[in-house]
């Protein structure tokens, strides 16, 4: 059957959609825009499903911290940059934010289980992604602040023992920043300590010095490791002639936690060549191309051979008369 425009306009303003995924629906529905609708709804569950295996280290960060009881951060990833700064994805992520905020106590699988999950599929059918909802963290203090850089690719919460907007976004700034793993030197993780020893001996163990000597030297270097990633050891970003232990103590305050998050990290990537990358590209849509010219080279042919027939047979009548 004929569909017309408007038809397809009207279904493109209620999906989101493009004009031809639109119209095609519609002609498998023959026309029923409610049940164009079913079939899309079923067949973005299937298109999320192939694009989940697709990396997605792109994205942003956001936080909120208007109920202490419940300040969150929270990391939504996407497959590239472009996608980040569409209108749809940030809806989205604005949308994800507010249930996570509703739903302190909830985990993300529950969550997603719900009307969430549905939600994140039809963006991934509109917008052609992978959309993923990778983590968030909640702090319930009293005093909670957080720092979202500008390109919404690092966000942290800090929480301290007595209220200070100043300090507190100082703080959360200077943690975006410097990016410490805790908040002293005790409170770093033995593993981490563990595997820097492990390399720092490794480092210095060419240099051919006497062993007392070389363990001074890890000493010395796993020391400074310790300090340089402890944000009580840490240099004031604004202001690096006094370090964040004194700017705390000047202000009769404490740094009770803190997390960091920046999008993408610890995502494992994989490696592709980029002209081979390039090349596999085309070579998808050359043979779409390709497809779709033999498709409609076949239809072409068809209406052909049946506008023949029918002059054949008005010629044969002509004769017959």
């Amino acid at each position: 059957m004929s569909i017309s425009a408007s038809d397809v306009k009207n279904l493109r303003e209620k999906t989101g959609l493009g004009m031809m995924e639109c119209k095609k629906a519609l002609e498998e529905a023959n026309g029923d825009a409610e049940l164009a609708i079913t079939n899309l709804r079923k067949n973005s569950a299937l298109k999320a499903e192939k694009k989940s295996s697709r990396t997605a280290v792109e994205g942003i960060i956001l936080a909120d911290t208007a109920n202490s009881d419940n300040s969150i951060l929270i990391e939504i990833n996407c497959e590239t940059d472009f996608v980040a700064k569409d209108e749809s994805f940030l809806n989205f992520t604005k949308e994800v934010l507010e249930i996570c905020i509703n739903s302190p106590d909830e985990s993300l699988d529950n969550l997603l289980s719900d009307s969430l999950e549905e939600k994140r599929q039809s963006l991934v059918q509109k917008i052609g992604e992978n959309i993923v909802i990778r983590r968030k963290f909640n702090i319930s203090s009293n005093f909670v602040y957080s720092y979202i850089h500008g390109n919404k690719k690092i966000g942290v919460l800090v929480a301290l023992e007595k209220g200070n907007e100043e300090l507190g976004k100082d703080i959360a700034m200077h943690i975006a920043a410097s990016s410490p793993l805790a908040i002293s030197p005790e409170e770093i993780p033995n593993e981490v300590i563990d595997k820097e020893k492990e390399i720092i001996e490794a480092q210095v163990s060419d240099s051919q010095k006497p062993q007392e000597i070389l363990e001074k030297m890890t000493s010395g270097r796993l020391k400074k490791f310790l300090s340089e990633f402890s944000l009580m050891d840490q240099p004031f970003v604004k202001d690096p002639s006094i370090k964040i232990s004194e700017l705390i103590k000047n202000s009769d305050n404490s740094v009770i936690s803190f997390i960091r998050y920046e999008v993408g990290e610890g995502i494992q990537v994989e490696k592709k060549d980029f002209a081979e990358e390039v090349k596999a590209q085309l070579d998808n849509w050359f043979q779409k191309m390709i497809n779709e010219t033999e498709v409609e080279a076949k239809e072409g042919m068809a209406k052909t051979i049946a506008a023949l027939e029918v002059t054949y047979q008005r010629i044969r009548t002509g004769r017959a008369n």
